[in-house]
């Protein structure tokens, strides 16, 4: 969320920056919007300093003064007194639905893009930054699907997995379930062992609050999953992100523990709102899914700097796993709700003949920082923190491309060298054997 006085300040520069990701602001409401919470507020504060005084009533060398004497003849000061309580309760009120009003539009208004970003709205328009690796897993007799590469080596079962809920879920069995697993400890292990962050085993059911508070409400709300029991409102998390940033929501933290960097793995629950017939074959985009979640924490002068860190833990992830990438930066059109700068990090998949996203890395700067209430403290003085966040990595879009990179000639798949310490054996077979 936005400072509303450095928006309205900062008006047609605001503006600009907006319309780049294709958001038209409403200045002259968020002015007005303001003006009415500022003209409400003074009315609280000046029928209240009104109240104060005529509650100590008029005073002379004879302490009070009688009854009568506080307003016009015969006006009883206690009647006054309670006019003006009403009054201050209007004007209390009033302020209230201001600054209610105030907030539904600033939660509306989405972060500023970074002008280092490209223009354009969409994947076309990404800025190709590097590729690396070979695109493994084409040529004759490979190029093969991951859908069918699964069914044929007995690890992945879509019949299954419709008889139980439907389109856009998936079964893993065996060793592919095993290799889910696996790929979990791998990442979880890299991240903890080797790039500082602390994992967390975090709530999958969140509160209204929770999710506005990193901005998945009010803008997503059709593409989340729901629940009320008892009265009682709450989301299925749609990453790890939601419950990680919020873990120092409303806090004041120490400036000299930053940057905070917390990992989780758990699923993810999304409604794909908008992509139906898209990637309707396989585990690309699936309304439930795993996923290993990166987030840091640290001062805004910070941020650009641990963006860059933050790549290099992803990067270091698919070249462990011995998987060709590309990463690319987003236009300012096609970029996250919440993000200033994002990095996607693209694996190759040969079944599909292209790069496709496997991981975001994205800069909030301060927004949900402002939004979630997380300040620190520095010197003597408390500012808002900034955000970042990525998968490290998402495990069903990782499975795919391993099964369709390591894809051999004879049906079997490779996997890469640092598994096999987890899952016992290097290679699928069709059938469900392992070697």
């Amino acid at each position: 969320m936005h400072d509303v006085r450095e928006l309205i300040e900062s008006g047609p520069e605001a503006e600009r920056r907006l319309a780049r990701r294709g958001h038209p602001m409403d200045l002259d409401g968020l002015r007005a919007a303001q003006q009415r919470r500022l003209a409400a507020l003074e009315a609280v504060n000046g029928l209240r300093a009104e109240l104060k005084k005529a509650s100590r009533g008029p005073r002379g060398a004879g302490g009070p003064a009688a009854a009568g004497g506080a307003g016009p003849a015969g006006d009883d000061p206690r009647e006054r007194n309670r006019r003006l309580r009403e009054q201050v309760q209007a004007a209390e009120a009033e302020a209230r639905e201001a600054g209610q009003e105030l907030e539904r539009l600033l939660l509306t208004v989405p972060n500023l893009p970074s002008d280092d970003l490209p223009d354009g709205f969409s994947e076309k328009d990404a800025l190709e930054v590097r590729r690396v690796g070979p695109q493994r897993g084409s040529g004759p007799g490979l190029g093969r699907h991951h859908a069918d590469l699964g069914e044929k080596l007995g690890v992945l079962d879509s019949g299954a997995a419709a008889k139980l809920s439907g389109a856009r879920f998936s079964v893993s069995r065996g060793p592919g379930a095993l290799l889910e697993r696996a790929l979990a400890s791998l990442l979880l292990d890299l991240h903890t062992r080797e790039h500082g962050y602390t994992e967390y085993s975090v709530p999958h059911l969140v509160s209204r609050e929770t999710m506005t508070g990193t901005g998945q409400l009010p803008k997503f709300e059709e593409d989340l999953f729901a629940t009320t029991v008892g009265g009682r409102e709450m989301f299925l998390i749609p990453t790890a992100e939601v419950p990680l940033t919020n873990l120092v929501a409303r806090e004041v933290l120490d400036e000299r523990e930053l940057p905070l960097a917390m990992t989780a793995r758990t699923p993810c629950y999304r409604g794909e709102a908008g992509s139906y017939g898209r990637d309707t074959r396989g585990i690309l985009r699936l309304h439930q899914f795993e996923k290993v979640e990166l987030v840091r924490v640290c001062r805004d002068e910070d941020a650009g700097e641990q963006l860059e860190l933050m790549l290099g833990h992803v990067e270091e992830c698919l070249k462990r796993l011995e998987l060709s990438y590309r990463v690319v930066l987003l236009p300012a059109g096609d970029i996250g709700f919440s993000a200033r700068t994002t990095y996607d990090v693209e694996v190759w998949l040969p079944g599909s003949d292209t790069y496709r996203e496997i991981s975001s890395v994205s800069d909030c700067g301060t927004f949900q920082g402002r939004r979630a209430g997380i300040r620190y403290r520095t010197g003597g003085s408390r500012r808002i923190a900034a955000t970042l966040n990525g998968s490290g990595l998402p495990i069903g879009r990782t499975v795919a491309a391993l099964l369709e990179q390591g894809q051999q000639t004879d049906g079997s798949v490779l996997l890469p060298e640092a598994l096999t310490s987890y899952t016992g054996f290097r290679r699928l077979l069709p059938g469900g054997g392992t070697e």
